[in-house]
């Protein structure tokens, strides 16, 4: 009972200092962290699931009525919750350490951006494109299948393939993906090279909403999906196999499991979660190049997965959660309060701010950041702060 009330002090306390405080990155953090208290309590589930309800279908749209970037950055979290989750099933559940994963959510992004720009009449000529906005909810599932088509093609050459061995050939395939992307401005122009491709059409937005919020709901409804679908493998006869490939491929092949068409299904899943959201992407940011898909973010998609707990789907929630907002708040925040403090001349110790050089802002070391975390997290708590069942029985 009392669990009960502080879940609902919290979640409700906390919405109202963000209206009343919009622009302290702190309270901010308080009412993230009040969700999490909510999901984590001894309290009925239908309590937990209406606080949950409550803080990401009403609080969250009306703080972002009072600050907008705070909307952003919760779309940015459902969009690397989608990747965690397809990610997730590859790393975790089928034990596929895959480190070109960006390459799919890349394909899925410039499936729409081609198609929904007019850069598609550099390309297919004429005066149909580009496509209607009203295209793109078809285009999330021709995504999909591209997507998953293309995990397909990656999967069949690397069957044999395990640990570093595939790690390395994925890591590959990630950058032959970009450098296409990179390239494919001639003979035929596909791609627009490194200019990238812009302005991409935006999908009509019901009932005249904004589209910082359209956006979000759209991101919360795929996400909400990807849940479901990945709760319903994990408890199915697929995920069992691919949870006996990933601890023993030997032991899984004598008992009658199938690891090509198994470890093909996981790439495919994988890279369809990817696909929908690449074109959620382009859509959202009307523009994108090859530099928004390098290697560094599927690195920073594994460390989701990684510091979440392998094979957990609260985990790998968590974790894209973590790392996306240190990334777009915590770090750039600090950055921007140093600043001031900087350009206050305020003097620490009888050293002026001021001095500081450029290169000590926190938001220039995210990667270093990221390295440091999980490097305590391999020693302190290897099994992720959100564990499997299976895993966290094995680490004990």
């Amino acid at each position: 009972m009392i669990q009960a009330l502080v879940a609902v002090a919290l979640v409700g306390v906390s919405a109202l200092a963000v209206a009343v405080y919009p622009r302290s990155v702190l309270v901010f953090l308080l009412f993230q962290g009040s969700i999490l208290f909510a999901y984590r309590a001894r309290i009925p589930e239908w309590l937990r699931w209406s606080l949950l309800a409550a803080a990401l279908l009403v609080l969250m749209p009306v703080i972002g009525y009072f600050n907008g970037y705070y909307l952003e950055v919760a779309t940015q979290v459902g969009i690397f919750v989608a990747l965690a989750l397809g990610l997730n099933i590859v790393v975790g559940l089928a034990g596929l350490l895959d480190l070109g994963y960006v390459a799919f959510f890349a394909v899925g992004a410039y499936t729409w951006a081609i198609f929904g720009s007019p850069h598609a009449n550099v390309v297919f000529g004429g005066e149909s494109f580009p496509l209607a906005g009203g295209w793109f909810y078809l285009f999330l599932l021709v995504g999909l299948g591209v997507a998953a088509l293309t995990g397909v093609l990656l999967g069949l050459p690397v069957l044999r393939l395990h640990g570093d061995y595939l790690a390395v050939v994925t890591l590959g395939f990630g950058e032959v993906i970009r450098v296409l992307a990179n390239n494919l401005d001639k003979p035929i122009n596909l791609t627009n090279g490194p200019k990238g491709i812009t302005p991409i059409s935006r999908p009509p937005a019901p009932l005249g909403l904004p589209y910082g919020e359209y956006f979000y709901f759209l991101a919360l409804l795929i996400v909400v999906v990807v849940v479901l679908v990945n709760r319903r493998l994990e408890d199915s006869h697929i995920g069992r196999a691919w949870e006996a490939i990933r601890e023993d491929e030997l032991a899984a092949r004598a008992m009658g499991v199938p690891l090509v068409r198994m470890k093909l299904m996981a790439f495919a899943c994988g890279a369809s979660f990817a696909g929908i959201m690449g074109v959620l992407f382009s859509a959202k940011q009307v523009f994108i190049n090859p530099e928004s898909f390098t290697f560094l973010e599927s690195i920073g998609v594994l460390a989701m997965v990684i510091l979440g707990g392998m094979g957990s789907i609260p985990g790998a929630i968590l974790g894209a959660t973590v790392v996306t907002v240190l990334n777009l708040q915590v770090l750039k925040g600090f950055s921007l309060w140093l600043n001031e403090l900087k350009n206050a001349g305020v003097t620490v110790l009888g050293f002026s701010l001021a001095d500081l050089p450029t290169q000590f802002e926190p938001a220039k070391y995210e990667r270093m950041v990221f390295g440091i975390i999980l490097v305590l997290m391999m020693i302190y708590r290897p099994q992720g702060i959100f564990p499997a069942r299976r895993r966290q029985r094995e680490m004990q």
